[in-house]
């Protein structure tokens, strides 16, 4: 066996636009579900979903099935979280909460073997390796890793440019909901103030020669962000599409 080609990261780094989900409910199967319906890529929320580990792992497994790439954001920016994830077999990481160029280096360091970083050599006895069967897992493994950092504060609008300069960052992320509230604008992300540090965030970005990313629930965006550059696209939930399927039918039976 070999080291498997990243081909998420691949179409990213072509300038390929690709779209995808968000999944949050902590199941294999709504996984399994997401990753036939046709989207580019599905994200494992670990951050603000009910995911640990443990619940991580079948999900990759039903997308692996599928052969849809994952991702995976991990709750905090720590080494040893991105170091769990990689073991897991996922190949592109998102960290929230990357402050500055410091923050986005310690992270893209966790992500590579020495010595371009530091992440621990034991993947041999995890699922990334085959369990051992993938010999030049540790060779190769750095090339195919991919790591999104989100800028989602007005320390990083203040930082873009170093965090995007960043050796080892794949691309940046921006968190429409964590910018606004740090700006003053809480549960306000089309606020003018906001709407103008996410447009300098993508420019920068795509000036750097990054991924640019972002997520909307708005229909109606989804060009106009591609326009300005962003190519990591998020444009839904799982939660949030069965919450709104659920309600609807329940509304239109009880009429």
């Amino acid at each position: 066996m070999q080291t498997p080609e990243n081909i998420l990261k691949k179409a990213l780094l072509a300038g390929q636009l690709q779209h995808g989900i968000w999944l949050t409910s902590g199941t294999g199967i709504l996984a399994e579900m997401a990753g036939n319906a046709g989207f580019d890529w599905c994200l494992i929320d670990g951050e603000h979903g009910p995911n640990t580990v443990s619940d991580i792992l079948p999900q990759l497994q039903a997308l692996a099935v599928s052969g849809t790439p994952a991702v995976v954001r991990i709750p905090n920016a720590e080494a040893w979280m991105v170091k769990q994830v990689l073991d897991l077999g996922c190949q592109t990481v998102l960290v929230p909460m990357i402050d500055d160029a410091g923050m986005a280096q310690d992270m893209a360091r966790a992500m590579r073997y020495p010595p371009q970083g530091n992440r621990g050599m034991g993947a041999v006895l995890a699922r990334a390796t085959g369990f051992g069967t993938v010999a030049d897992y540790a060779q190769d493994a750095n090339e195919q890793v991919c790591l999104l950092v989100q800028a989602e504060s007005t320390a990083a609008v203040a930082n873009i440019d170093a965090i995007a300069a960043t050796e080892g960052v794949d691309g940046v992320f921006v968190g429409p909901a964590d910018l606004s509230a740090d700006m003053g604008y809480p549960d306000q992300p089309d606020h003018p103030e906001v709407e103008q540090a996410i447009d300098h965030l993508i420019a920068r970005t795509v000036a750097a020669g990054k991924v640019a990313g972002i997520i909307t629930f708005d229909e109606t965006r989804f060009d106009e962000y591609a326009k300005k550059g962003v190519t990591f696209l998020g444009v839904g939930g799982d939660m949030v599409v069965l919450n709104t399927a659920l309600r609807g039918l329940a509304g239109r039976v009880s009429r």
